[in-house]
């Protein structure tokens, strides 16, 4: 609801500027008490705007509340800011004078001084949009005749929280606004910002890779001094969240640096890092606050301490420049973005000069000259000034001086400023390459180019994607951001004693290699202290040998004591087993019917010599399919019972290995179904054979009813049975891999739970019935004179598998662990080995070694005197 109220009551102070500003008519009304900020001007056919924090602070003046206030003053000028407004001029002039980009049409500019000040920035956001209709909307118009010279998009501001409040205000009226400098990860939020774009990356990569950074060295124990306003409070915040819940690492504090602070408010930051123990701290503000804390960091001789630079001061000059700092600040590290060098850049910036033509227009430059020669060029009495400074003449030269303004090796926020002005400038030859009746707005219209409005502005800048002459792509994401892209920099002194920014990795959001965004070759870093070695920066050491970790009460997770082990005997888990020495639990060995194990070996190498031999009597059969003896046995028969023999080999190979779901499914089925088939095979033939006689009986009539098809329905009804008791267990409850952890044991048993004792019960009873069948019709049929007597070969054969299986029953129950497994296999394999020797064996022994006997003469004598 406060937040609401907020935006409310802003709503309401906007409308109150815009009706005011619009006057009585067609005319401008202004306070005449009120007074006007400084400001650079060029006329163009568009005019840009821009706001560029050239003075670090301002000193509010005393009210009396009985005279006009005075005028705000703005104090501390600084050269590197000035350098970027040189930079959207040299741009803006740049684009003019080619005019290959906006051909017969030229950009203005219109400068402000926000003086690091959110109001003061906003007192220049309100000279920019002054005048009529300033509202901005669709379809309101956008004069450029006005009192105060309105622009439709405005370049800046630096800081975050400048940006802030000139971001809400623009967004109103729908200006776009494109930042140089301000990172604030909250700037991205679309709904609060709406005209809000940047060349900056947001805070929220910087973090991010600052995080990585921590994680890469191992530190678990920092420290984090922040600037009191949006950028270090937000991009802290998200720091403190990514080391903690994504690292596992722990801050040892979060102290916050005041504005304008003085030493009393400063010096118990210092205090808390003494005592926290921390060796690695991230600095998280602007370059003004950094200084004012390095002051009393310097004051107060704190030293060894590893600082790690955000992205706004990784190369400050103000802090590199002055020898004071460099004994503490010598191997900091720090992320900035991208640098270049601009062509002709450093001659435009040393054109400056107080006695040129055109220097009465321009307000920041007597101030800008008085600083940097350290004079005046206000003359008073006796070339001396009341403030003591030395007059000037304005003839002295810029070349001689070396400064942060002079400059120019690595360009990375005045590069953003060109960007910028450039993402501007494409927009504008968009809206003017537009064509009628394709264009982006309703009904397919056209922006009218010689009457730019801002939404319309907006909305080209948005689109904006070209590559500029440093082979750099830009354009914004859907939240206004471009792609984050920083070079790792290390603080490194030359020999001369001058600090170097040596660059020794980088991160890159968008692409990565190896998986990896942050690149840094370690070999190239100088720590704190000119050393090699990363610096150690923990809270509590690893406890040694003997000791064991302590929690510390009211101490992050990462703070611990070591304390001597007590003699104390704990009972391990059912999972793990106590080591030889007894003084720690172990995870017990894991242990099932392997392939590797000399017992799966060998079930394995018979199981294969199974089916190897079924193999190689399906052959000779095949071979002497033609002769008497196999036509004689029911040949169709006699193939498929030796197809299921095959399988019923096979099966065992599924119960070596490890225990998994679908192998403990597998198992029981396939032998349960291949078994069913095998004995309703021998059925067949046993049926076959009783009949058979029957059906010689004169007038009998039987043998139509056991037929070829009856012979398969018989076969088939008896297996899919089985399929369907197999498949209902594997629904209702399916074979399961099983763990036995006895507790006397130092091993772990894997084992197929059956699922359904019910279930596996109906299988093997089924199995059970079949055989007991086959058993009685067979003893049945033992004296009659068929071919070869098979029925006594089915018998004999029976009585072994019934006997096998009558004897697994107690074994397997009363089998401990995976013999169980090797009790059934060895069933499966005694049993198929029976059927095969008994029915099998003696028609391959006719044969293939008494071939004299395979013949019609010899079966029908056999049938006749019924031997055997």
């Amino acid at each position: 609801m406060l937040r609401r109220a907020r935006l409310l009551f802003f709503g309401f102070f906007c409308s109150v500027v815009h009706n005011t500003l619009q006057g009585q008519g067609t005319q401008c009304q202004k306070n005449p008490s009120a007074t006007s900020l400084s400001v650079l001007q060029k006329r163009g056919d568009i005019i840009l705007g821009g706001l560029f924090s050239l003075h670090d602070m301002v000193v509010e003046p005393r009210l009396n509340f009985s005279s006009p206030s005075p005028p705000t003053k703005c104090t501390r000028f600084n050269f590197r800011t000035f350098r970027w407004m040189q930079t959207m001029i040299f741009a803006i002039e740049e684009i003019n004078r080619v005019g290959a980009l906006l051909p017969n049409f030229t950009l203005g500019y219109k400068i402000y001084d926000s003086c690091s000040t959110p109001h003061q920035a906003l007192r220049a956001a309100l000279e920019l949009m002054g005048g009529e209709s300033r509202s901005g909307l669709e379809g309101e118009t956008l004069s450029q005749d006005t009192c105060h010279g309105a622009v439709p998009v405005v370049i800046g501001d630096g800081g975050s929280t400048q940006s802030l409040v000139v971001a809400r205000f623009m967004g109103v009226f729908h200006v776009p606004q494109v930042s140089y400098f301000s990172s604030c990860a909250c700037l991205s939020n679309k709904k609060e910002f709406p005209s809000f774009l940047r060349t900056m990356p947001s805070d929220f990569f910087q973090v991010g890779a600052l995080a990585q950074l921590v994680k890469h060295f191992g530190w678990t124990w920092v420290g984090i001094v922040a600037g009191d306003d949006a950028y270090g409070r937000g991009g802290t915040k998200i720091f403190a969240d990514e080391v903690k819940i994504k690292l596992g690492a722990c801050v040892a504090f979060n102290e916050i640096i005041p504005k304008n602070p003085s030493q009393s408010e400063i010096s118990p930051i210092v205090d808390s890092i003494r005592s926290s123990g921390v060796h690695v701290i991230l600095v998280f503000a602007v370059e003004q606050d950094v200084a004012a804390f390095f002051d009393e960091v310097v004051r107060s001789g704190l030293t060894g301490m590893q600082w790690l630079a955000s992205e706004a001061w990784s190369t400050a000059a103000i802090l590199s420049n002055p020898r004071k700092y460099h004994h503490i600040l010598q191997g900091t590290l720090g992320f900035a973005i991208r640098g270049v060098n601009i062509p002709g850049f450093r001659d435009f910036l040393l054109r400056l000069n107080p006695s040129s033509p055109n220097a009465s227009e321009d307000p920041f430059l007597i101030p800008f000259w008085e600083e940097v020669f350290q004079c005046s060029l206000d003359t008073q009495a006796d070339d001396q000034k009341a403030d003591g400074k030395p007059s000037c003449t304005g003839t002295e030269d810029l070349k001689n001086i070396q400064n942060t303004y002079t400059n120019v090796d690595q360009l990375r926020i005045s590069y953003n400023v060109y960007k910028a002005v450039y993402a501007v400038a494409y927009a504008l030859k968009a809206m003017r390459s537009c064509v009628r009746g394709e264009g982006p707005f309703p009904q397919m219209t056209c922006p009218d180019a010689d009457n730019v409005q801002p939404w319309q502005l907006l909305h080209f800048i948005k689109l904006v994607q070209f590559q500029n002459a440093f082979a750099d792509e830009v354009k914004f994401d859907e939240n206004g951001d471009v792609a984050a892209m920083y070079d790792l920099v290390n603080w490194q002194l030359k020999p001369n004693g001058e600090m170097d920014f040596v660059t020794v990795g980088k991160f890159d959001e968008a692409t990565h290699v190896s998986g990896k965004k942050l690149q840094i070759q370690e070999e190239d870093i100088l720590w704190n202290g000119n050393h090699t070695k990363v610096p150690l920066s923990v809270c509590s050491s690893i406890c040694p040998p003997g000791t064991r970790k302590a929690i510390r009460p009211n101490f992050p997770i990462c703070c611990h004591d070591c304390v001597a082990y007590t003699i104390e005997c704990v009972r391990c888990l059912s999972e793990f087993w106590s080591n030889a020495e007894r003084t720690a639990c172990v995870p017990k060995q894991v242990e099932f019917l392997s392939f590797s194990d000399t017992m799966g070996i060998t079930l394995m190498t018979i199981s294969l010599t199974g089916s190897l031999s079924t193999s190689v009597v399906v052959l000779v059969f095949f071979l002497n399919r033609n002769t008497p003896i196999v036509k004689a046995n029911n040949s169709h028969l006699s193939f498929l019972l030796l197809f299921s023999l095959t399988l019923c080999f096979l099966c065992p190979l599924t119960f070596i290995g490890q225990p998994s779901k679908w192998s403990c499914m597998l198992r029981h089925t396939a032998f349960g179904i291949s078994s069913v088939l095998c004995i309703s095979c021998i059925l067949g033939k046993t049926i076959v054979v009783l009949f058979a006689f029957k059906a010689t009986l004169p007038g009998s009539k039987i043998i139509k009813w056991f037929g070829t098809a009856q012979q398969k329905s018989i076969i088939t009804f008896s297996t899919l049975v089985q399929v369907i008791i197999c498949a209902v267990w594997l629904v209702v409850a399916p074979p399961r891999p099983h763990q036995m952890m006895p507790r006397e044991s130092a091993v772990v048993i894997l084992l197929c739970d059956e699922g359904s004792l019910v279930a596996f019960a109906c299988v093997l009873g089924y199995i059970g019935l079949l055989a007991c069948s086959c058993l009685l019709l067979a003893f049945l049929a033992r004296k009659l004179p068929d071919n070869f007597n098979e029925a006594k070969l089915i018998t004999f054969s029976m009585l072994i598998f019934c006997s096998v299986w009558l004897a697994f029953i107690p074994a397997y129950i009363s089998s401990p662990g995976k013999y169980a497994t090797v009790t059934e296999v060895f069933a499966i394999l005694a049993s198929s080995y029976g059927l095969l020797g008994c029915i099998f064996a003696p028609k391959c022994y006719i044969i293939l070694l008494r071939p004299g006997k395979n013949t019609r003469q010899q079966i029908m004598l056999r049938i006749l005197t019924g031997r055997h």
